[in-house]
């Protein structure tokens, strides 16, 4: 049964695949180029990294039709080792992140996941289209009116193009049609030769020169760790906006182990760590890709281009990627949010703004998703920490009604809801309607005990479920007196 859905997964939509791998291959290549320069490293670092990752993560990737290469969020976190130390060092914190990303796997870490709420994710998605928007900017400053034209007639035949046949990616025409008429007018616009130089080589196998030793492995593992649970962060991310795209479900375990085997091979052929690509993805996705075949031809055609094609590429506008990669934004953007987010709860949305904004802000990734994460964990404790106390007198004897969750955001109001000097002989506690959930709980009982018997009242405490009576003795006997 798995092996017909590996086959499925690598044969099952041919066409589809091949054109939309072409597509993605075109649009790497400037993405690819410009993340070596972030980094400081040569453009080919980024180009042999896109061919690697994106290659082996057709064979060993948990969720078919994903694009992962070298990427933005991963080259921010490069830049101080690269600066400090040189390439081998970026070389050999490439295979370190990959050893740390398969043992994530093994040990299924991306369980986690199910923790990041709905409106973290909204954000995410929402964060990385601006990005992707707001970078193609540079791509206008100092051009001269025709680029804005290039861009628009790239728009126009991406969303027209479709109404005549489907059977062409309309992203490819628009990049062909785009590159011909740059070529045949001859504009003068900036194109992916003025990125950086291509060196028409492939990749070859290397060890990283660096010393063995401890040393060597205090300076490159925090950067490993960081580019680890960032990569994890935008593929796992990433995969889940895939599964929601093409309803279907993907394996995140696998996809860890995978890009981890990626990242491995890419530090040993003379790549940077790199991870799955929403904007690609999209791309990806919106042009008919759905196979591991997709990512397999985005791999070999890009290498392709640079090594046979190199003239060819080298002369492809900026204009027609910016216009490809500005409706890779419009489509990445969840328009729907906008229309909801005075309708979703206000914290919700708080979580949502403050994930976007930080993300925008500090183009880092996986401060905007923690942020977000960190905004969600103190609003939900807000909500569930507020706890009602009820009581009726019944002569001499009070009895108390507490309802509500019982852990240390409650306890400390809770203390406050008691008259320990009122003059009556007992009092009742009825916890029927709480849970005890950790030590603080525990202790604020006990507490309570204690501040009525200092004032001669005798109290008994009635109604703990299970789960709460096991908790309270084993953390202590006071209760058992009563």
């Amino acid at each position: 049964m798995e092996q017909q859905l590996y086959k499925q997964q690598w044969f099952g939509n041919i066409k589809g695949d091949i054109l939309s791998g072409i597509v993605v291959a075109l649009a790497l290549i400037p993405e690819a180029i410009a993340f070596s320069i972030i980094a400081g490293v040569d453009p080919m670092v980024g180009l042999y990294a896109s061919f690697t990752i994106s290659v082996t993560i057709a064979f060993v990737g948990g969720r078919p039709g994903m694009i992962s290469a070298a990427t933005g969020a991963m080259a921010l976190l490069f830049i101080d080792l690269v600066a400090q130390h040189g390439l081998q060092y970026l070389l050999a914190a490439t295979i370190l992140t990959g050893i740390i990303q398969i043992l994530f796997g093994i040990f299924k870490l991306t369980w986690y996941m199910k923790f990041i709420p709905r409106s973290v994710m909204i954000g995410f998605v929402n964060a990385l289209a601006i990005m992707i928007f707001t970078s193609q900017v540079q791509h206008f400053v100092g051009e001269g009116w025709i680029v804005y034209v290039l861009v628009g007639l790239t728009l126009a035949i991406i969303y027209l193009f479709p109404y005549l046949t489907r059977a062409i990616p309309s992203t490819l025409v628009a990049i062909v049609v785009i590159t011909a008429l740059s070529i045949l007018m001859n504009y003068g616009v900036r194109t992916v030769g003025d990125m950086g130089n291509l060196s028409q080589m492939l990749p070859v196998f290397l060890i990283p020169q660096i010393p063995l030793n401890f040393e060597t492995l205090a300076i490159i593992f925090p950067y490993s760790i960081g580019l680890a649970v960032v990569g994890l962060l935008e593929s796992l991310l990433t995969a889940s906006i895939v599964d929601d795209m093409t309803d279907s479900e993907s394996n995140k375990n696998v996809e860890s182990r995978g890009q981890g085997i990626a990242n491995i091979i890419t530090g040993f052929f003379g790549g940077m760590a790199g991870c799955a690509m929403i904007g690609q993805s999209v791309i990806n996705i919106k042009s008919g890709g759905r196979g591991r075949l997709s990512a397999f031809i985005a791999g070999i055609f890009l290498m392709f281009l640079i090594v046979v094609l190199g003239n060819v590429v080298v002369q492809i506008p900026m204009a027609a990627l910016a216009g490809v990669m500005i409706m890779v934004s419009i489509s990445t953007f969840d328009w729907n949010s906008l229309r909801t987010l005075l309708i979703i709860p206000r914290t919700d949305a708080i979580v949502m703004i403050s994930t976007v904004v930080t993300v925008v802000f500090t183009h880092n990734l996986a401060i905007g998703v923690f942020t977000g994460i960190l905004l969600s964990a103190i609003f939900f404790v807000s909500k569930i920490s507020n706890i009602e106390v009820d009581s009726q007198l019944e002569g001499n004897h009070r009895i108390y009604y507490v309802k509500g969750q019982m852990f240390f955001a409650s306890v400390t109001e809770l203390l406050t809801k008691f008259d320990y000097k009122e003059k009556i002989h007992s009092v009742e506690l009825d916890l029927s309607r709480t849970h005890i959930w950790d030590d603080s709980a525990v202790a604020a009982i006990d507490k309570i005990v204690a501040k009525f018997e200092e004032n001669k009242i005798n109290i008994k405490v009635r109604g703990l479920n299970k789960d709460s009576t096991e908790l309270i003795n084993k953390l202590t006997n006071k209760l058992g007196s009563h």
